[in-house]
């Protein structure tokens, strides 16, 4: 019969167990991950031992003295950090002890995979009954979004589309300033976050984003467009916030455009604000109802491509910027 495989999970799925295995070059996420167990366990007794290791600079037989159960039976937490450079005698005591872990301790070791030291502790740990995996790999430019999402629910706020594109867009080239963003944004702001929002609070940091560069197709403004759109490339904009960005607000000018009444009266039933509605009245201006439905489409296309349907995904992001801007100034 097939040895058991540890379940492999995400950082927010992590649980008590007596051996977990953090793995993945990400070390944000990892951190999280361990952060998250201390307070699972503290939850479950707040007499929680902890104790910290270095797989580096280990010596014979620390493993088996921190795990020993105490006089008042505590449980334990033993935190081993470094295990890409584990020292041959952790090895060996961890691979003892994860064949017969202590009751009440939870061991958890952080390796981040750029080495192949300590394979045969880590298939071990993959085996074990009981065990966990929790895989902590750099998030690709398609899951920036749903983590940026995953954030605000996790803080309980509500956000509009265009308020996470425009995050992601200005902070998607570190993820933990990313997720420093969105928390402070939500820490000292009340009700939904909306784009403008979160534009008036970075706005030493968003500046040649996806919305400049949106701003310029509307415009028709070709060669600013494609200027703008380069210097966000070069400055690490993602091409899926970029594309989603335009979709945001194609969306609402699709809205509009369809829009009865005043003002006041139109916004109120589309549920904006009246400056939005102005605004996307005016940027219509340059539209018929077919012109913005062929952008819709080659948004849709562009989509696509940036998640994965063509090899280059700034290349489909240029001949996006380059149909709208054209047809625009048309």
């Amino acid at each position: 019969m097939a040895a058991a495989s540890t379940p492999k999970i995400s950082w927010e799925q992590i649980s008590p167990a007596p051996v977990v295995l953090v793995f993945g070059k990400e070390s944000f996420l990892a951190d999280r991950a361990i952060q998250r167990l201390r307070a699972l366990l503290l939850l479950e007794d707040p007499e929680l031992e902890v104790n910290d290791l270095d797989a580096g600079q280990y010596s014979d037989g620390a493993l088996e003295l921190l795990a020993s159960p105490s006089l008042f039976d505590e449980p334990r937490l033993i935190r081993v950090s470094n295990g890409v450079k584990a020292t041959d005698a952790f090895i060996e005591d961890a691979l003892r002890y994860i064949a017969a872990p202590v009751d009440g301790t939870t061991l958890v070791i952080r390796h981040d995979g750029s080495t192949v030291r300590g394979k045969k502790l880590l298939d071990a740990i993959r085996r074990t009954p009981g065990a966990l995996e929790v895989v902590c790999l750099p998030l690709g430019r398609g899951d920036m979004i749903p983590f940026a999402r995953n954030e605000l629910r996790l803080l309980e706020r509500d956000a509009t589309p265009g308020a996470i594109a425009a995050l992601v867009d200005a902070f998607a080239s570190d993820i933990a300033e990313l997720a420093s963003a969105i928390r402070q944004v939500a820490l000292d702001t009340e009700g939904q976050i909306t784009e403008q929002t979160v534009r008036t609070y970075y706005a030493g940091r968003v500046e040649t984003t996806a919305f400049a560069v949106v701003d310029a197709v509307i415009a028709g403004d070709v060669a600013r467009a494609l200027v703008t759109l380069r210097q966000a490339v070069a400055t690490g904009a993602d091409p899926v916030p970029m594309v989603a960005a335009f979709a945001m607000r194609f969306r609402q000018l699709a809205k509009v455009s369809g829009a009865q009444g005043g003002d006041g009266q139109a916004a109120r039933s589309l549920g904006m604000q009246e400056w939005q509605l102005r605004n996307a009245r005016r940027d219509l201006r340059g539209y018929t109802d077919a012109s913005l439905c062929d952008a819709i489409e080659a948004i849709a296309v562009a989509d696509a491509a940036v998640k994965g349907a063509e090899r280059s995904a700034g290349h489909a992001v240029e001949r996006l910027v380059r149909q709208l801007a054209a047809r625009t100034a048309a």
